[in-house]
């Protein structure tokens, strides 16, 4: 390595499961199972109703649980080694399982408005009392899943996906609960294809966010809660620093911000004891202020980025 070119990397400790995701392996199985088992009584319970609000949450779980094995998987996938081909491993499944959670979310969305409508213009004659019974049954079992994934889905972007196809459930459930009792009580059976609308339009708000979130990670913008410019100004604010320039910012997958940087630093810091103090320094800066363990820095003096190829910046 030539003169001037003294390269400095300091790594955070990452969790040894992998992700933050990871942990929450189990309590995903746990509400993958219930999913499924609620998912087939309301197929059977909405076929014996013949209640279009019960089925399309029974076809929401269905996607629920496509979503909360697509995150088990991307779980599993993320926690392989890096190699050389793939330095940071294959963290990033997680976040294609949130992209694909959440176009599964848009298409039921989208089919539940479109079949609502169609039951408005095809009424059917739906039984309020049956409807209700395993409706009530989904609501409990849906609140059992999310009491798993509650916590998880601050952490997690992938998590995240699964909680939200879960609370959606519930609030399906909640809204068949509503319409089942309308109809037994009053017998209108406009309530059941309303129901259904209200399920779809529920569900778009909160897809619409996750799907942002998640493609701010695919872009590579700058992790939720850094400010690349403070950073920039606590780096600068340092004994011996003189500029900072390349400072990039971005998300790994949940839990793995990663940042670089070059630093312009002042002669009397070009010497080997120099440098270790100022990268101990600067990793600490980062680690206290904005939550940033894994970083790497290029130290170089004054003057140097004038020759640095163009393809470096």
């Amino acid at each position: 390595m030539g003169a001037g070119h003294d390269h400095g990397h300091t790594h955070g400790s990452t969790p040894p499961t992998g992700t933050a995701a990871a942990a929450y392996r189990g309590r995903l199985r746990i509400a993958l199972a219930i999913t499924v088992a609620v998912m087939v009584a309301e197929i059977v319970g909405g076929l014996m109703a013949d209640s279009l609000a019960l089925i399309a949450d029974a076809a929401h779980m269905a996607t629920d649980a496509v979503g909360l094995a697509m995150a088990l998987l991307a779980i599993h996938v993320a926690g392989r080694p890096a190699s050389e081909k793939r330095t940071f491993g294959l963290a990033r499944a997680e976040i294609l399982a949130a992209l694909a959670n959440c176009l599964l979310l848009l298409g039921v969305g989208g089919f539940l408005l479109v079949e609502a409508v169609q039951r408005f213009i095809t009424p059917a004659d739906t039984k309020g009392g049956v409807a209700l019974v395993f409706a009530a049954v989904g609501l409990v079992a849906n609140m059992v899943s999310l009491s798993l994934l509650v916590r998880g889905q601050k952490q997690s972007l992938n998590v995240r996906g699964a909680y939200l196809e879960v609370l959606a459930d519930a609030l399906g459930s909640v809204t068949v609960l509503v319409a089942a009792g309308v109809i037994l009580l009053t017998g209108w059976q406009a309530a059941d294809p309303i129901a259904s609308l209200v399920i779809g339009l529920m569900i778009v708000p909160r897809t619409v966010k996750l799907l942002r979130e998640t493609l701010d990670v695919l872009l590579e913008a700058a992790p939720k809660g850094v400010d690349v410019g403070e950073v920039r100004q606590h780096l600068l604010d340092l004994p011996g620093v003189e500029d900072v320039h390349d400072l990039h910012a971005w998300t790994i997958t949940s839990g793995m911000p990663v940042l670089s940087a070059h630093v312009v630093v002042s002669p009397e810091t070009l010497d080997a004891v120099g440098h270790e103090k100022l990268l101990h320094e600067l990793q600490g800066c980062l680690g206290d202020h904005f939550d940033v363990e894994h970083c790497t820095f290029q130290l170089e003096p004054s003057g140097h980025a004038a020759h640095e190829a163009r393809l470096c910046h």
